[in-house]
């Protein structure tokens, strides 16, 4: 499965905004990931649609819209109207997941489902045959420049095993705490859309880009070399 890095826009610099952006699509990024925050679901206020819809022109990326938010069906049209791909929203967040999650598609989005850390992987079993992306949170929601929680990653690892067995492909994506040092631990656990805001934004965005992608290459190079030799036992 294509391994994707998605730069969170919570961590640029907002006064070069569309001139990073420019950089990561650049540098080879497909995705841009736009956190939106209440201060009610979670503690902080980040950015809502007049942002979103101000650099739909300037980017051909997939805007890919996380709602940290309490009932986010109440602005679903509009995100859509914004220009939002993809629509995740959390299972905490919501009253009725399943009517959130069809009224996504309905609205002709891709539908994403995000959980906390401290949630279990069994909520989202019901869900899979409605989603195309399931995101595992890998530090509470809220804030960035978190460390990513260990434990986080069996949460990974047992939501890929779930998604594998359905018959269409599902996106497992991580979200939170994630650096060039760490990511390959992510990978490994069988994530394959990487959120990353202070990995990409802080320093050099083009190089950090380009070096995420470098990772993803050796990391499929390695998991390569493994099945082929389990395949030879």
């Amino acid at each position: 499965m294509e391994k994707i890095i998605a730069p969170s826009l919570l961590s640029a610099d907002f006064k070069n905004l569309g001139e990073q952006i420019k950089k990561t699509e650049e540098a080879g990024a497909k995705y841009l990931h736009f956190d939106v925050m209440d201060g009610i679901f979670v503690p902080s206020i980040s950015f809502g649609m007049p942002v979103l819809k101000s650099i739909r022109p300037i980017t051909n990326q997939v805007l890919d819209v996380h709602l940290m938010i309490q009932e986010p069906i109440r602005y679903l049209e509009d995100f859509k109207k914004a220009g939002a791909d993809i629509i995740t929203v959390h299972v905490e967040a919501c009253e009725d997941i399943v009517e959130t999650l069809d009224r996504i598609k309905e609205l002709g989005m891709k539908v994403g489902v995000s959980i906390k850390p401290d949630t279990s992987v069994d909520v989202l079993k019901p869900l899979f045959h409605k989603v195309d992306m399931v995101l595992v949170m890998t530090v509470e929601p809220g804030f960035g420049g978190q460390a990513l929680i260990p434990e986080t990653l069996e949460k990974v690892k047992k939501v890929r095993q779930l998604v594998d067995n359905m018959e269409r492909k599902i996106d497992v994506q991580v979200d939170g705490g994630i650096y060039h040092e760490n990511v390959h631990q992510v990978l490994e656990a069988g994530a394959n859309i990487i959120v990353s805001g202070s990995g990409v934004f802080l320093g050099d965005v083009e190089g950090n880009v380009k070096e995420f992608m470098r990772i993803f290459h050796v990391v499929d190079d390695r998991l390569g070399m493994v099945l082929e030799f389990e395949d030879v036992k």
